[in-house]
């Protein structure tokens, strides 16, 4: 069962940074090319949505948007927590960078721009070390 309590999850969000490029693809025939990894899916109306590395998108001619790294809050979070990604979401918003969230069984997980991805990671351990002045 993982941590619901807001103070501990930002003292211990830990995060961790892929190497890989990640990139959004979308498949409005809902078939994900045959050989192509995903990173995960989400079921649209419009399609399929996959988010992949881009290396594997490029070997497969595909078309992409949104270069990103993965950066993942290795801290063991509730699917039942409160408030972790808004604490999020406000600190990268107040610096204007992009973030586009998947919730995992055991962590969350976060598309920042490839440019910003250092920035973001600074910003990310400024909430642990004053995750008791929230």
């Amino acid at each position: 069962m993982g941590e619901k309590n807001l103070i501990r999850l930002c003292a211990t969000l830990n995060p961790y940074m892929d190497e890989a490029i990640y990139v959004y693809c979308s498949f409005p025939d809902f078939l994900v090319p045959a050989g192509l990894r995903t990173l995960c899916t989400m079921r649209e109306r419009e399609g399929l949505t996959a988010v992949v590395e881009r290396s594997d998108a490029e070997g497969l001619n595909l078309s992409f948007t949104f270069d990103a790294r993965l950066i993942t809050l290795t801290v063991h979070s509730s699917l039942e927590a409160i408030g972790l990604i808004a604490v999020i979401s406000r600190k990268l918003a107040e610096a204007e960078i992009p973030c586009n969230v998947i919730a995992g069984y055991c962590h969350d997980h976060l598309l920042v721009p490839v440019q910003r991805a250092g920035e973001a990671m600074t910003l990310l351990h400024e909430i642990a070390a004053s995750a008791t002045e929230l």
